[in-house]
């Protein structure tokens, strides 16, 4: 953690400039370097599924952890740490919870499925420029695709308007969903994804809802994208109580692997999809935007599920 004394504008805690710089060893093959910025990530996986792929590519990668909340970090610190990063030889770095949105400004560049979704989940440092990246959209998708069968998507009531909810509200769209029922504390957030929803796939309607149990009644499934259920965040989405057996039930939380939302589903006879596909696969498309190697899906889940601890 950093020290009582706050830094001044423009700079950086003089741990977390260690951390940027710091080297695991004297390999003198050339080191690349990567890094996840989030709030409450001390359990995130992805260290360990981005340094295992490498070291199965020969790479000399390092992957560390930016957590905000451990570093003292405030959110106007994250134009300056993206800097700090580029300017230290970072090839580039995932972005998660709270910053999937914000972050899209600070960038030089959007490619095109990061602007469809509205939100960059991989950035790459490229000639000095910053582009924006989202593997989320397909990291669902294909979890989707292989984690259920055959499942209903006439009506999707979706947990969350979030940088994660616009990933999954576009994925599901892709995948043939004909109605979106957005539910999210922030009700015109909410209803500025709802607009841009119908605005860009005339094929599916999408509408923001407050009664959620009412929206559950005549749902095929539901899909939690909010970080409720993780660790820094326990507890459930929606009353147990609107669950029932014909429901399917996705969360992209993965740590813990089995959310509230899921043992809830599960008691209720539901067909639940984890969190743990969405993180394998999206990381699988930033593995390979950050190093320019395409990696192995079924490694990467070995990575994901291996009982060692990930690296620190």
């Amino acid at each position: 953690m950093v020290g009582e004394t706050r830094p001044g504008r423009g700079e950086m805690p003089s741990d977390l400039t260690t951390l940027i710089e710091r080297a695991t060893d004297a390999d003198t093959r050339p080191l690349l370097r990567a890094g996840l910025l989030g709030r409450g990530i001390q359990e995130s996986l992805s260290p360990r599924m981005h340094e295992a792929e490498g070291a199965r590519f020969g790479l000399r990668y390092q992957y560390r952890l930016f957590d905000f909340d451990e570093l003292g970090l405030a959110d106007s610190d994250l134009p300056v740490l993206l800097r700090k990063l580029r300017l230290g030889g970072y090839a580039g770095c995932n972005i998660t919870h709270p910053f999937k949105e914000r972050v899209a400004q600070l960038l030089d560049r959007l490619s095109d499925d990061a602007v469809s979704v509205g939100a960059v989940n991989t950035i790459v440092f490229e000639d000095g420029k910053t582009v924006g990246h989202n593997t989320d959209c397909w990291g669902f998708a294909e979890s989707f695709r292989r984690g259920l069968e055959n499942p209903r998507l006439d009506r999707v009531v979706l947990i969350g308007a979030g940088g994660a909810g616009r990933a999954v509200a576009r994925a599901l769209i892709d995948l043939g969903a004909r109605h979106l029922a957005i539910r999210d504390t922030d009700r015109e957030k909410a209803s500025r994804l709802a607009s841009i929803l119908d605005v860009a796939a005339s094929a599916t309607s999408a509408a923001v809802v407050t009664d959620l149990e009412a929206a559950l009644r005549s749902a095929d499934g539901l899909v939690n994208t909010t970080p409720v259920g993780m660790a820094k965040y326990p507890g459930i989405p929606v009353d147990p109580i609107c669950l029932r057996a014909d429901l399917w039930v996705a969360d992209i939380v993965y740590f813990p692997a089995e959310t509230e939302l899921l043992r809830a589903a599960t008691a209720a006879g539901c067909d639940t999809l984890p969190g743990e596909g969405m993180a394998i696969f999206q990381a699988v498309g930033a593995f390979q935007l950050i190093t320019g190697e395409i990696p192995d899906p079924g490694e990467m889940a070995r990575h994901f599920r291996s009982p060692d601890p990930p690296p620190r």
